[in-house]
């Protein structure tokens, strides 16, 4: 078992991006009349819906401005937002869609592109793959002639109806005569010929009869016979495709959307190819200069890139070395910083690392301090307008500024009284950034303060309260009013948590109607509390741990789930739960907030694994089993399931109780459905899946975070061999004015320890190289499960 686990190699994908808004969305068919336009957009995988915006209320240019994130559980051909008008009174109505295909997702890295609004016809609406084996045979007719007939054996082909079931297994075969006119005399013999074969295809239509109506087209599949050259037989798994027959109309009267999409794939080799490069870059919080480290090497060439940074930031936290790396780092800013209050105020790597720092370990943070308050703000939807040009017709000034003094009150008391809370290590950055600003600035009495609270108020807790649904504290992106409301708070937050480190109390602003507003602050009290607040996550007083780890909720959402009961299989088996799992337990609610109906341990959980389809005629279904009996469950989409099964894994899979074997169908009828073994208390039939091990409460894969890593040094070989050469030239040639000027963009202080990092850095790259080439050779063949043909389309 440990054998196979070193030798797996994973594709890992993920999608992540903005919907970002619409415009001149066209008139859809029926009732709606297109000022009234009620819009919500979604997501799909091929046909699967898998994220959806809220609804935004009638216009025909809305906005939406909705991120996203998930990770891509398995195989797909397409990806497709699509605009629906909602309906009262009947079904959602297609506005219009945008399909991307995979191969084409690496075109829109990253940025911001408008694309045309398409038709939905429901002839293009396909996914799935269908297998088929084929021949051609020489046969002897019952007159005595000798002809050709082409035998098509299909896996998946209209034949027989095949009930309740997405994976339908025909096994039918037919025959087709491949025949010519009696006046053919091109030759004696009845061999097929050449121009035969090139006209000749076989044409596979999927339907779904579920509709009394009338059946709904699924696919097709077109394959030409001259495949079959020489008698050979021929099996392989083809894509289906749509019919391409569809109705056409004007892109444009549809409308556009405007996405920024970033779709990774990551191949993921076996642990023990990124041991050296592991180990290099954890070895940078030693190297001196900290410049000369393959950490901050990776940072400087990749410094347009903001998200470069964060997969050695991780890497790093996982293995409790990121405080001393970004300690060096921030220690190398502060010497090239001249004057006290512009401190860790630029776009630097020691600011870019301990932004994402924070994102990454005070997610938990952010949800016990801001979500009480920020779901109160969302929620009440009082207005908070005193800009005197943005008031609204009946608005009270006087009534909005005391609105939003209560709210600011509430935020700021959240954050000032949130030091218990604060992560371990959060406090111990904030501690190691106070000492180096103390030491570097020693007259400044201020500059304690504000190396704290330009982090915590302005880069952590500000931001998180201007943009709630980026830090998972709201599901979408508020209204246009409540966003202006947060706004303003968050403006508010900014300036109170910089008084602290201020020598004046009263700070300047650019609006009048802010100067006014904050007169009611200006309080001796309210300084203190900041002060406090930051002696508190910043002290050299270290945070005693309880020895009872706190109860971090890692996911949570509805479910359907099986009843436990002894009532027959049917869809009443079936209810809607909240499902909550935490790092001490899993439990299932009526409803979101109501008390727990049933709570299992973790350390009481011996599997997790994915259900056959088979088992109750259900798509994307998992089961826990645990010490009582299975629980089985249905997730929403595939990615809700892939999620599900992640962090279940991840947080069991040290147990002493973990089941070697599961069994993939459920029991029913007296045996296994799987297995057909009578004993319901029988070994499992599968052996369970390995579970990659992972910082749980930060899900942090160090395997993944390494080859991306490796992916971002591969992608900027150029500036790593430019850096190699400044080195070179300033070692050889001391640095003349000529070279600085040249390679200015790198931060070199000892050449020749930092070429030495790079040469190190290009060894282990060309080892990597040849490893994935290696393992390249064992892709998929063409025309199998995983990797099948893409046919001929109408």
């Amino acid at each position: 078992m440990a054998e196979e686990e070193d030798a797996r190699i994973r594709i890992l994908q993920s999608l992540r991006g903005k919907i970002c808004e619409a415009k001149n969305l066209g008139p859809v068919s029926g009732p709606n009349r297109q000022r009234d336009l009620c819009t919500f957009c979604t997501i799909s995988l091929d046909q699967e819906e898998v994220f959806r915006t809220k609804v935004f209320d009638k216009s025909v240019s809305p906005f939406y401005g909705e991120d996203f994130y998930f990770e891509i559980p398995r195989p797909f051909q397409c990806l497709s937002f699509y605009i629906y008008a909602k309906s009262v009174f009947q079904r959602d109505l297609p506005v219009g869609k945008v399909s991307i295909r995979k191969d084409d997702l690496c075109k829109y890295k990253g940025k911001e592109h408008w694309f045309s609004l398409q038709p939905v016809d429901p002839n293009s609406e396909v996914q799935g793959k269908v297998h088929l084996e084929m021949r051609l045979n020489e046969v002897i007719t019952e007159n005595g002639s000798v002809g050709q007939h082409l035998l098509v054996q299909s896996d998946q082909k209209k034949t027989k109806v095949k009930k309740k079931t997405s994976n339908p297994l025909f096994e039918e075969t037919f025959f087709f005569e491949v025949t010519r006119s009696s006046s053919y005399s091109k030759k004696s013999h009845f061999q097929v010929e050449e121009e035969d074969i090139e006209k000749l295809e076989i044409k596979v239509d999927l339907w779904n009869n579920e509709n009394l109506a009338q059946d709904v087209f699924l696919g097709e599949t077109r394959v030409p016979v001259k495949i079959l050259r020489n008698n050979h037989s021929h099996k392989a798994w083809y894509l289906l495709q749509p019919k391409g027959t569809g109705n056409k109309s004007k892109s444009d009267d549809l409308g556009s959307l405007r996405l920024k999409l970033a779709y990774v794939e990551d191949t993921v080799l076996p642990s023990a190819c990124y041991i050296p490069l592991c180990n290099l870059l954890l070895k940078s919080p030693d190297v001196k200069p900290i410049s000369a480290s393959a950490a901050h090497i990776l940072g400087d060439i990749c410094r347009e890139r903001y998200e470069a940074v964060l997969p050695t930031v991780r890497l790093l936290l996982h293995h409790s070395r990121f405080v001393p790396f970004v300690s060096a780092v921030a220690a190398l800013e502060l010497d090239n910083t001249q004057e006290a209050n512009t401190i860790f105020r630029g776009n630097s790597l020691a600011t870019r690392c301990i932004d994402d720092m924070m994102k990454v370990v005070g997610k938990n943070y952010l949800a016990v301090t801001l979500k009480p308050v920020i779901d109160e703000i969302c929620e009440s939807n009082k207005t908070c307008e005193i800009d005197p040009n943005k008031l609204k017709e009946g608005d009270n000034v006087e009534v909005n500024k005391e609105n939003l003094q209560v709210y600011v009150q509430k935020v700021f008391s959240s954050i000032t009284q949130s030091n218990a809370s604060c992560p371990p290590s959060m406090c111990a950055v904030f501690r190691s950034l106070r000492h180096l600003a103390c030491k570097r600035f020693p007259a400044d009495p201020h500059v304690q303060y504000s190396a704290v609270s330009s982090f915590v108020f302005l880069r952590f807790f500000a931001v998180a309260v201007f943009s709630p649904h980026s830090f998972q504290l709201r599901s979408h992106h508020p209204d246009p009013d409540v966003s202006r409301t947060l706004t303003l708070i968050s403006k508010t937050i900014q300036t109170l948590g910089s008084w602290g480190s201020l020598s004046k109390k009263l700070s300047s602003f650019k609006e009048s109607y802010m100067y006014d507003f904050f007169k009611s602050f200006q309080e001796d009290k309210c300084i203190e509390k900041v002060k406090k607040f930051l002696d508190e996550i910043s002290s050299n007083v270290s945070k005693e741990s309880s020895g009872l780890e706190d109860a971090v909720v890692l996911k949570e959402g509805e479910v359907q789930k099986r009843a436990q009961g002894r009532k027959r299989l049917g869809k009443k088996n079936f209810k809607k739960r909240w499902l909550r799992v935490t790092n001490r337990e899993l439990s299932y609610h009526k409803q979101k907030g109501k008390e727990a109906v049933c709570i299992i341990n973790v350390k009481n959980i011996q599997a997790v694994e994915k259900l056959e389809e088979s088992a109750f005629t259900r798509k994307n279904m998992f089961q826990v089993v645990h010490a009582e009996k299975q629980l089985y469950m249905q997730a929403g989409n595939c990615v809700e399931a892939c999620e599900w099964l992640d962090v279940l894994g991840q947080v069991s899979r040290c147990n002493e109780g973990r089941l070697a074997t599961f069994h993939p169908s459920n029991y029913s009828g007296g045996s296994w459905q799987c297995c057909k073994s009578q004993s319901s208390s029988s070994p499992g039939c599968k052996p369970c899946t390995i579970t990659m091990q992972a910082n749980l409460q930060l899900d942090i894969d160090c395997d993944r975070e390494t080859e991306r890593i490796f992916s971002l040094l591969s992608a900027n070989d150029t500036k790593l061999q430019n850096m190699e050469d400044a080195c070179a030239s300033m070692a050889v040639y001391q640095g003349p004015q000529r070279e600085q000027e040249e390679y200015s963009k790198f931060t070199i202080q000892e050449p020749k320890e930092t070429f030495q990092t790079l040469k190190q850095l290009r060894n282990i790259m060309v080892e990597l190289q040849r490893q994935h080439e290696i393992r390249s050779d064992t892709t998929a063949q063409y025309g199998s499960l995983d990797n099948p043909i893409v046919g001929k389309t109408s």
